[in-house]
């Protein structure tokens, strides 16, 4: 079949869906708002194969069925690719049908949705035991990666499978994966490995280094330091990979060695490595990268800055388990450099302490062979034993590189190097991860240094030539092979492969004496800052893309998929706080407040308190929280908002006891109805307490107190087994913070150091998407709450997210992830980067008019009723603009996906400093 044909007959097959589409949703057939969907006839199996078209299965198992599968030859989505594959969904009267609740199929039991409805009602999201997850494997691919993204935000690419199971499975998808391999249902029954006779077939390539370093070192302020723009502190991690790129291509750099001197002023040192003071515990991080430093340069690692950087390294690694007695601070099991949290500093430790004739210990060295994943490849963090394993290309090559330089583990690092050549796309690059189908220049150049080391020389050659194609101008490298604004991070490793060397090449002992350093600068006290500590990200921008009427209709709320008319109030609301948070744009976030206030209607005809669900049995805590409080934040009453009382709602809404099967409202007593995650309990208290009810509140405070671990962070579901989450302990803290008593204070203190040990090198921290931009953002907000103690992290965050931004203002979801912008983690972005709790987020109105609605469409079926303060109401398009989704099932999960999908965010302009407004809280009162 031609591509034009294929073409016309998909919009045949679409325009068909959406008139029985209509038709059911004109005669109230289904759920109630319309979730299902009817089944395409798919194309046949046959005409989907490694380089054309997606497979989706779908596993009936659970229900006395076997594995059914489907063709769609041009998918634009998981969820177009599930309907095209000839299968029939129904999504959660609460979340529209973006969440996969029942899926059919015409081949089995004609065409009965599973489950039932008398075994889910979906009216709510399911149950973390009890769920259609997705899983996805791209061509080549042996096993199944957990989907970061929803089906309506995936954008499948050529030869992917994907896979729906039913059952149970946590949120980073360790338990409960297919029991089948994703070859099991290719459509050939899979395809030979990628690498079966050598590297890519591509001409020489050359890298101009000399204008590589030239730009670099153009880079460092005064010839020492890298400044981010806009800030006045040094970005130390920066600075250090100057440092390694420009001995990696002159071992004897004036300009490398200068940056050294710079780094090893005692201040400096101390600043970057030593933030909990001199005899304090180092950032492990920033210690093995200044060794690494000391060691390119010629210098003495084990007297740099004042500090004995590697002997402080093997003092801190972690004799036991989190799990095994008493927990120790910064450690999740045995053998990690303490406070590391990420694979490519425990690499890094393990390198700069071989290079500096120490023997690291040996289970430092072994911890490193427990991240391999199946695959072969490295994980970017640092998991325990049997937790999700997603491979990382940056962390396979630098991994590669730290245990063969260690020895005597021959079968890892082969193991690894197939997974290096396996994963080398046809271009010569490499991309962040397995399954993508882009390269990557930081990627690509660590996966060249670790071929090269290996004597995989023509490997590493193919990648330097897709590197001289990605070289930008000015000799440097983008993020992406699609994004032109040169950026330090991956012109590093890029530089170093060039120069056909590797980190551990660059810090072995040189035979040369190290010349005799310069007098460091003075170091300067930086002044208190007015706006948030970084080079954060551009919040107009950001504002204009939220507000753009081709995502907010008509300027009053996002659809949970384009063209749906179905609201996503959730991620209104989300995109209402950051509209609060910056103060951009007061007459569009009075629309929205109006809008939810005065009994505006979305295309199906659904108010707000359709989707809090108050006055039911399917109230939830967490939506009717969210909702005080915007109301709160703006001035609004939260005690008559949207014709309700949501105060009196929360207090109904608070477990006396934990409920009894079937009945799974309750999770404990003092947690809220339906509200199965920390994110939600969070927000409930939040709302509570600012609306002076903290007595009302004391049952879900102590509960939420009482979930807090050992470590200080908290997990990500409640009655639910999950791990610790970064987004769940930020918007804990932020309700703790609220409290005046010394036990919540503690709670907090604890909480915000764990958070700030679990921040990546670039700047990002892990969540349920990777590298996530929502994470970071709520890791901004949460460290806020004690800026003077995490100035230089929080900087880093937002340095992070400004790196993460688009050209149209938008975010991606996660670093290396799916390109394109996304509507709910750019709501989630612009807010959190200005670095203000919720809970304290306050943006008057006054001044600002009721907007009308725009003129043109009046009347158009379908298209939402909005409701102005003076009572009267207008029509208008539905419109059509969402960025996707974060959760796993392409909606907002509040049980499944947790802390990622219900995000709130604040602002800066009331932080404070030293969190000098604590004391001002008074019991009852109103932050």
């Amino acid at each position: 079949m031609g591509t034009a044909e294929r073409a016309e007959r998909r919009t045949r097959r679409k325009w068909r869906v959406s008139l029985l589409s209509a038709a059911l949703l004109t005669f109230g057939t289904g759920v109630a708002f319309g979730t299902g969907t009817t089944a395409a006839v798919a194309d046949p199996i046959e005409g989907c194969t490694a380089t054309t078209g997606a497979i989706v299965a779908v596993d009936f198992g659970p229900f006395g069925g076997k594995v059914e599968r489907g063709c769609d030859t041009s998918p634009t989505t998981g969820y177009e690719l599930l309907s095209a594959g000839g299968f029939t969904t129904e999504g959660t009267q609460h979340d529209g049908p973006g969440f996969i609740c029942r899926i059919g199929s015409g081949s089995f039991n004609s065409g009965t949705q599973y489950p039932t409805p008398d075994k889910e009602k979906c009216v709510l999201t399911p149950q973390a035991t009890a769920y259609w997850s997705y899983w996805t494997a791209s061509p080549g691919q042996k096993t199944w990666t957990y989907s970061s993204l929803g089906a309506m935000a995936r954008i499948p690419g050529a030869g992917d499978v994907d896979a729906w199971v039913f059952g149970s499975t946590d949120i980073g998808g360790t338990s409960g994966k297919p029991t089948f391999s994703p070859d099991d249902v290719r459509a050939a029954g899979g395809k030979p490995d990628p690498d079966p006779t050598g590297p890519p077939p591509v001409p020489p390539g050359t890298v101009d280094v000399a204008a590589a370093t030239r730009w670099i070192t153009g880079r460092l302020t005064d010839g020492e330091r890298v400044v981010d723009e806009g800030a006045t502190t040094p970005n130390y991690l920066l600075t250090t990979e100057a440092v390694y790129a420009l001995a990696g291509a002159d071992p004897k750099s004036a300009a490398a060695r200068k940056a050294a001197d710079f780094l090893a002023a005692p201040a400096h040192t101390d600043a970057y490595a030593y933030p909990a003071g001199r005899a304090g515990i180092p950032d492990a991080t920033a210690a093995a990268r200044l060794a690494l430093v000391a060691e390119a340069t010629g210098r003495d690692p084990r007297a740099f800055g004042g500090h004995d950087l590697l002997g402080d390294l093997v003092k801190y690694v972690c004799p036991r388990d989190i799990g095994d007695g008493e927990t120790i601070e910064g450690c999740l099991t045995k053998g990690d450099f303490r406070t590391t949290g990420q694979s490519d500093a425990q690499a890094m430790a393990v390198i700069a302490l071989l290079n500096g004739g120490v023997t690291p210990p040996a289970d430092a060295v072994k911890r490193l062979t427990a991240l391999q994943c199946e695959d072969g490849g490295f994980t970017s963090i640092l998991i325990r034993t049997g937790g999700w394993c997603d491979s990382d290309a940056n962390a396979t090559a630098l991994i590669t590189l730290a245990l063969k330089r260690a020895g005597g583990h021959d079968a890892v690092v082969e193991k690894a190097r197939a997974h290096l050549r396996k994963s080398q796309l046809p271009t010569g690059a490499w991309p962040a991860a397995s399954y993508m189908t882009t390269g990557n220049a930081a990627s690509t150049g660590w996966a060249a240094q670790a071929m090269r080391a290996l004597g995989d020389t023509p490997y590493a050659d193919a990648g330097l030539f897709r590197l001289s194609k990605q070289q930008l101008p000015g000799g440097a490298f983008g993020f992406e092979e699609d994004l032109t604004e040169p950026q330090l991070y991956p012109t590093a490793p890029a530089v170093i492969a060039a120069a056909k060397s590797d980190l551990v090449k660059l810090t072995t002992k040189k035979s040369d004496p190290p010349t005799p350093p310069t007098t460091p600068s003075p170091p300067t006290t930086p002044s208190p800052p007015t706006t948030p500590p970084g080079d954060g990200p551009d919040l107009k921008k950001g504002i204009a893309y939220l507000t753009d009427t081709t995502r907010l209709i008509q300027g009053r709320y996002y659809e949970n998929a384009p063209g749906s008319g179905f609201a996503d109030y959730g991620m209104t609301i989300d995109g209402a706080y950051a509209l609060a948070a910056t103060g951009e744009n007061n007459a569009v976030l009075r629309n929205i407040v109006d809008f939810l206030d005065k009994g505006g209607k979305d295309g199906k005809g659904r108010g707000v308190h359709d989707w809090t669900l108050i006055g039911t049995k399917y109230a939830g805590g967490g939506y009717i929280g969210k909702t005080a409080l915007l109301a709160e934040a703006v001035g609004r009453d939260p005690r008559a908002f949207g014709g309700q009382d949501l105060i009196a709602a929360l207090a109904k809404a608070v477990c006396p006891a934990p409920s009894t099967a079937p009945d799974r409202s309750c999770a404990a007593k003092g947690a809220y109805t339906n509200a199965p995650s920390v994110f939600s309990q969070s927000l409930a208290v939040i709302a509570q307490v600012r609306a002076g009810e903290s007595a009302a509140a004391a049952d879900p405070i102590a509960y939420l107190e009482s979930l807090q671990e050992p470590s200080g962070a908290w997990p990500s579901l409640i009655g639910t087994p999950s791990g610790a989450e970064v987004d769940s302990t930020a918007m804990a803290a932020m309700a703790l913070d609220l409290l005046p008593d010394a036990k919540a204070q503690a709670a907090v203190d604890k909480a915000l150091a764990w958070l700030a040990a679990q921040q990546t090198d670039d700047g990002g921290f892990p969540g349920a998407s990777g590298n996530s931009v929502n994470s970071a953002a709520l890791a901004v907000q949460g460290m806020s709450l004690d800026t003077p103690k995490y100035r230089t992290q929080i900087a880093k965050a937002r340095t992070f997210l400004a790196a993460q931004q688009n050209g149209d203002g938008g975010f991606v979801v996660s670093k290396g992830g799916q390109p394109g912008s996304d509507v709910r983690a750019s709501t989630q972005a612009v807010g959190g980067a200005t670095g203000i709790s919720f809970a304290t987020l306050t943006r008057s109105l006054d001044g600002t008019t009721p907007q009308p609605v725009p003129s043109g469409t009046s009347g158009t079926p379908g298209t939402p009723v909005i409701v102005t303060p003076g009572g009267e109401t207008a029509g208008g398009s539905s419109g059509s603009g969402s960025g996707g989704h974060l959760a796993s099932t392409g909606t907002q999960v509040a049980g499944l996906a947790a802390a990622a999908a219900a995000l709130v965010l604040g602002g800066w302009g009331t932080t404070r400093a030293a969190r000098r407004r604590r004391h001002r809280i008074t019991t009852g009162g109103r932050a």
